[in-house]
């Protein structure tokens, strides 16, 4: 059976840029968020390069599973920036960066699960 280094990966390396991304952003919310919309916006982040990470070491039928979270999880966080951006914590331009990089992970990720079916 063959490993996948994620770490050469470009779907984690993207993974892990937009969780960094998310860490600077939250950084500068309002500490009343701390609990609510920042903690989310860190753990569906920082899911999306792990799982990632956690599925390379598994079959290929079970890391396309683990891809599928990590999938999920970049809708999910899509989702939360537009709240963010609704309650005015980050701009338009922010949002707009940040949906791009989000959309073009999905796009490699579902490309690179295609590949594993």
């Amino acid at each position: 059976m063959v490993r996948h280094n994620y770490k050469k990966l470009k779907i984690w390396q993207l993974g892990l840029q937009i969780s960094m991304d998310i860490s600077d952003i939250i950084s500068e919310f309002p500490t009343h968020e701390r609990y609510d919309l920042s903690s989310q916006l860190s753990r569906c982040s920082i899911s999306i390069p792990s799982n990632i990470a956690e599925g390379s070491a598994r079959t290929d039928k079970s890391f396309s599973h683990f891809i599928d979270i990590s999938l999920g999880s970049s809708f999910e966080l899509g989702t939360q920036l537009l709240i963010a951006n609704h309650k005015k914590y980050i701009t338009i331009e922010t949002l707009t960066t940040l949906e791009n990089k989000i959309e073009e992970f999905q796009k490699m990720t579902m490309g690179f699960q295609n590949n594993l079916n």
